[in-house]
């Protein structure tokens, strides 16, 4: 009995100390407090989207200006011609970008020709009307792809480098990505696709995974880049395993689609059936490229929207109590990240093995 009203008494200023330390919001507190929720859903919100510039960190100044501390990148528009300039023009969103005679200026993610003033007009929905030339700028995201290729490249041009110069062992870096290549033909292509035509996809499945997999770690960097969150990423690598699938795809696999229940019936028995099975196979076609791609993008962007809105919970709470558990419970979820990282791109490899698997595959004559 005396230990539990030890234990009691413990708990009774555990949570006297807490009520200390964390004292109820005030009018002008509460109002702070909800200025902080807002502002953590637009910065979550601003990370989720591609920008035009690498930003590191912000400060406001006495004056009230804010300042951005980043790497600027190139903006390429198309009106009337080539417009070429700094992204640091447009302030994010925060001033006009005079180019030439013209005036641009970023409204909600996207620039949109304007006035010396910077007007934007929008319609009875809310949508912006202004004009919006045709945009080929450099983004964030695309940088973050392309360093990655270059990555790649970099990595396995040394490998099959050391693969020529020892005879076929690996050398360096070479000797961690041998093994994760083994499995990928070994455990993905090989009983997917099948010992004969493996090969041929060998190029696109190794790709596609290092690509995603890079990507997603590239994610978890201080950098802030979401380039698998983004839809339309995913859509692009969605598609190409689509047309490889199909393009590729054998006269058992069309066969298969338009007749998929071969000479068992007649014609005139099976016109009622097809009106029904044929559009449900040409279906298939589009939902199968359509989860690898909400697959991937969905999980991603849930990841990132999870540890921001956590480590948010630190700027929110302001105690001692509260914002430990918070960085801790953000860390611990980072960790799992690093495995959703290597496990989504792993996801996309093996399904697409297997849609191609599906065109590629050729039945007996006696079948």
């Amino acid at each position: 009995m005396r230990k539990f009203l030890f234990k009691s008494n413990n708990l009774f200023y555990i949570v006297v100390i807490v009520l200390f330390c964390s004292p109820p919001l005030k009018a002008k507190d509460k109002e702070d407090s909800k200025d902080i929720r807002v502002e953590i859903k637009e910065y979550i919100s601003h990370h989720l989207k591609d920008s035009y510039d690498f930003s590191f960190f912000s400060y406001t100044k006495k004056s009230g200006d804010h300042v951005y501390i980043g790497i600027p990148l190139p903006v390429i528009i198309w009106d009337n011609g080539i417009k070429f300039f700094s992204s640091s023009k447009l302030k994010h969103g925060e001033d006009v970008a005079k180019v030439g005679s013209n005036y641009y200026k970023l409204e909600h993610g996207k620039i949109y020709k304007t006035d010396s003033e910077g007007t934007i007009f929008y319609d009875d929905k809310h949508h912006v009307t202004n004009y919006a030339p045709i945009d080929f700028s450099i983004t964030k995201g695309v940088v973050s792809m392309l360093l990655i290729a270059f990555l790649m490249f970099s990595l396995f041009r040394n490998l099959a480098k050391s693969y020529r110069e020892t005879g076929g062992l690996p050398k360096g870096i070479g000797r961690f990505l041998e093994p994760i290549i083994i499995y990928l033909r070994d455990d993905i292509a090989k009983p997917n696709i099948g010992e004969k035509k493996y090969a041929s996809y060998m190029s696109f499945l190794l790709t596609v995974f290092f690509f995603i997999w890079f990507l997603n770690l590239l994610g978890l960097t201080p950098l802030g880049v979401n380039v698998t969150g983004n839809i339309a990423v995913t859509f692009g690598l969605a598609l190409l395993t689509f047309l490889i699938t199909n393009f590729t795809g054998t006269r058992d696999y069309w066969l298969h689609i338009f007749d998929p229940l071969g000479s068992s019936m007649k014609w005139f028995s099976k016109i009622l059936l097809y009106i029904v099975l044929i559009p449900i196979e040409l279906l298939g076609l589009i939902i199968k490229p359509f989860s690898l791609l909400i697959r991937l993008y969905a999980n991603m962007q849930a990841g990132h929207i999870v540890i921001m809105s956590i480590i948010g919970l630190m700027f929110i709470f302001k105690s001692w109590i509260g914002s430990p558990l918070s960085f801790g419970l953000a860390f611990a979820i980072a960790i799992i990240e690093l495995l959703v990282a290597f496990l989504q791109a792993y996801i996309f490899t093996m399904l697409s093995a297997l849609y191609f698997g599906f065109a590629s595959e050729e039945h007996e004559k006696s079948h």
